[in-house]
């Protein structure tokens, strides 16, 4: 697979199986088993995998363009798809020893999603100060956690779960682990009935004295919070902006449909050709559009060649990102007006799910004082 054929892929199961169902799937909450079975069966969820697990070895700029892609036609679907890339990577990362290569495999084979469970009601949008801890018990560890955000709870195979140390002192002494779905003590907490992104299950989930072998630690003790930073932010925070692209290119495509179609019947013109004041917001939101597209790409091409300015261009984009997607589906709800409010088109649901993205940790606010820091030369932690 190279990258046209994985985004015409994506096309393909945005166009056949996305599209039509996403409507319903937003009305009543409903995860589309079938869209990761598709996902599957197109090689994508092992896209970025190498080729000696089944992976097609390809990068982030392929990540980028399949998730926007996919966003266009359903944002949940593309979240419960990053959340699965961002496990991934994280498994491919695992430390030398660990257990993973089977799951890897199933992974390139289509046949695993996995998926991030990181937050916490404790440390809320700092999700990489997991409030619970491992306790080491012989020569495995015992979790016992509340996982308040969960992307694709009670559909993924397995979780990436965070938690202290055993003998963690600080906050950021974490460690990483895989936990596998039919582990005793893992279970769905409540849920899920979001204004926003409401298909991708982002239920809260509880470990109950969880028991997990020593080939199932992704890393050593204490280095998650280094391995969420360098192998799972870069990713997500890519992904996250190219969710908020496909957004926005839906949110301009929508408005231009209605624009074009809509009529005034007593002067016999357009919505679009009638009123100059709502081309111009149009233009805008095009505008907007395609200065997030920029950002995305010149993402990737720091994630591709990294150098000094690569932790700044991370930080910025997700920020960004959420802003761009909120202020281009607000422009869309008011040029579309009542048609938009009145739910007789996508752009409402399109404008609930920008705003979820933008609220999903690491937040804008936290993003920035980041940022702050950064340009002043203090530490960020």
């Amino acid at each position: 697979m190279n990258h046209e054929t994985a985004v015409s892929n994506a096309k393909q199961i945005a166009d056949r199986i996305l599209a039509p169902a996403a409507r319903q799937n937003d009305k009543e909450a409903q995860f589309s088993s079938e869209a990761v079975a598709a996902l599957g069966q197109a090689g994508l969820l092992g896209v970025m995998l190498p080729a000696e697990v089944g992976g097609a070895a390809l990068g982030p700029r392929t990540l980028a363009a399949v998730i926007a892609t996919l966003a266009e036609a359903d944002a949940s679907a593309a979240m419960v798809y990053l959340m699965h890339m961002s496990a991934t990577a994280m498994i491919a990362a695992a430390r030398p020893g660990a257990t993973v290569a089977q799951t890897l495999k199933d992974i390139s084979a289509g046949k695993h999603l996995t998926t991030l469970a990181f937050s916490e009601a404790g440390s809320r949008s700092h999700f990489w100060a997991p409030v619970s801890r491992a306790n080491r018990s012989a020569d495995n560890v015992r979790l016992t956690a509340k996982k308040s955000w969960v992307t694709s709870a009670g559909h993924a195979q397995s979780y990436i779960v965070s938690a202290l140390a055993p003998g963690g002192k600080s906050p950021t002494d974490s460690t990483l682990y895989l936990v596998d779905s039919s582990t005793p003590g893992l279970s769905v907490a409540g849920p899920w009935d979001g204004l926003g992104l409401r298909a991708n299950a982002s239920a809260p989930m509880t470990l109950d004295d969880c028991e997990i072998a020593p080939g199932f630690q992704l890393t050593d003790d204490g280095a998650g919070f280094k391995a969420m930073l360098e192998v799972v932010l870069p990713l997500f925070n890519l992904g996250t902006s190219a969710v908020a692209l496909g957004l926005c290119r839906s949110a301009v495509a929508g408005t231009a449909s209605h624009l074009n179609s809509a009529r005034f019947e007593h002067l016999g013109q357009t919505l679009g050709e009638s009123l100059p004041t709502l081309r111009a917001q149009l233009a805008t939101m095009q505008i907007d559009t395609d200065g997030l597209a920029a950002r995305v790409d010149d993402l990737v091409d720091h994630l591709e060649r990294p150098r000094d300015t690569t932790t700044l261009r991370v930080l910025e984009s997700k920020a960004a990102a959420g802003d761009v997607a909120i202020a281009v589906t607000s422009t869309a709800m008011r040029v579309c007006g009542g048609a938009a409010f009145s739910k007789h088109l996508a752009i409402e649901r399109l404008f609930r799910d920008a705003h979820a993205g933008a609220v999903m940790a690491p937040t804008g606010d936290v993003l920035r004082e980041f940022i702050g820091k950064a340009v002043l030369g203090i530490p960020l932690f």
